[in-house]
């Protein structure tokens, strides 16, 4: 299939509306093994995937390291890799632990640092697990210290937004003047900072998490038209709330990182009733929700698996209706004002 893409900015990137998110890649919640992360990554570039998301955080550098063997063999001039800066990869000493929602990774473990040279460091060490000479994207990733992943913190709680301006942001800035990446962005489970962030300084994207989707659309009346504004553009990660919007309202269901509670898995079932009555999927509603914001350049879920992918590509490609909106308007079920 052909999938649309949209330019990231103003810049000369363009990125399919599908991306592959890579938490995955880096074994969260449960391990893939090798040979399954580069299938999955070779099928997702013939299926029309052009856009690839890590992070040296995800599986303490794994991710990065399956994504740079599978793409090896593909053209460069045919995707669009983007990671990320903010956390350092430190090795653990004999008998450290390291407690995390990754399994079976590098013995390493992640410290935040948002300055100029642990930015310049966090290149360095992305474009050797990559097998890279330059990077199409980079975010800096949770200046909040992932304080917006609970939706009811304060999300100023642990705010590194002035050293990551100070620091990160002028590296990325002078690597993007270098054009040893293309485009500057930041990343966080939260609107209230990127918002600040965008008005600060020249960004030309920011990784919206779990806060425009069918289920948390709080990001609707401020970042959303900000980055309209001022031309940035917005990749929506964590599209499914942590899996609710892909499984169902089933029994274990997850959302935002933990199990759904009783009164979000009935609100997922009246939706998925609607669902039912337009003859569309719930994963097909939450990838279009996203993506009809004109903000929106891609939506960029996780797969672990081809069949995963497969189902996201089929996802995309159904086709929702306006009335299919107007419907979860009416039942209240969708605030018209999170509509892009």
């Amino acid at each position: 299939m052909a999938l649309e893409r949209k330019r990231i900015g103003n810049t000369n990137i363009s990125v399919s509306r599908l991306g592959l998110g890579g938490t995955s890649l880096g074994n969260l919640y449960e391990a893939v093994q090798n040979s399954a992360a580069t299938e999955l990554v070779v099928a997702s570039v013939a299926a029309g995937v052009n856009f690839f998301d890590t992070a040296p955080c995800y599986g303490v550098g794994l991710s990065e390291q399956r994504l740079g063997t599978a793409l090896a063999s593909i053209d460069r001039a045919s995707f669009v890799l983007s990671t990320k800066v903010g956390y350092a990869l430190v090795p653990l000493t004999a008998g450290e632990e390291n407690p995390s929602l990754f399994v079976n990774t590098p013995r390493c473990r992640t410290e935040y640092d948002f300055s100029f040279d642990g930015a310049m460091r966090s290149i360095e060490g992305s474009l050797s697990r990559l097998h890279l000479d330059r990077v199409d994207m980079v975010a800096i990733h949770d200046p909040d210290e992932t304080a917006g992943a609970d939706p009811n913190a304060d999300p100023y709680a642990r705010s590194h937004f002035k050293e990551a301006m100070d620091g990160a942001y002028r590296a990325l800035e002078r690597l993007r003047s270098e054009k040893v990446i293309g485009a500057v962005g930041v990343g966080m489970n939260q609107w209230q900072m990127l918002l600040d962030f965008v008005r600060a300084g020249s960004f030309d994207y920011v990784l919206l998490a779990g806060r425009y989707t069918l289920l948390q659309h709080d990001a609707a009346s401020n970042l959303m038209p900000a980055c309209v504004e001022r031309g940035v553009s917005v990749v929506i990660g964590g599209p499914y709330c942590s899996g609710i919007l892909a499984s169902g309202a089933v029994e274990g269901a997850y959302f935002n990182y933990a199990p759904a509670s009783p009164e979000m898995l009935a609100h997922v079932r009246r939706i998925e009733t609607v669902c039912a009555e337009f003859g569309i999927s719930l994963r097909a509603a939450a990838l279009a929700f996203a993506l009809r914001h004109p903000a929106v350049a891609s939506v960029i879920p996780g797969a672990r698996s081809v069949d995963e992918l497969r189902g996201n590509l089929a996802a995309i490609d159904e086709t929702v209706p306006d009335a299919f909106w107007n419907k979860l308007v009416a039942e209240q079920l969708l605030p018209e004002n999170a509509l892009g």
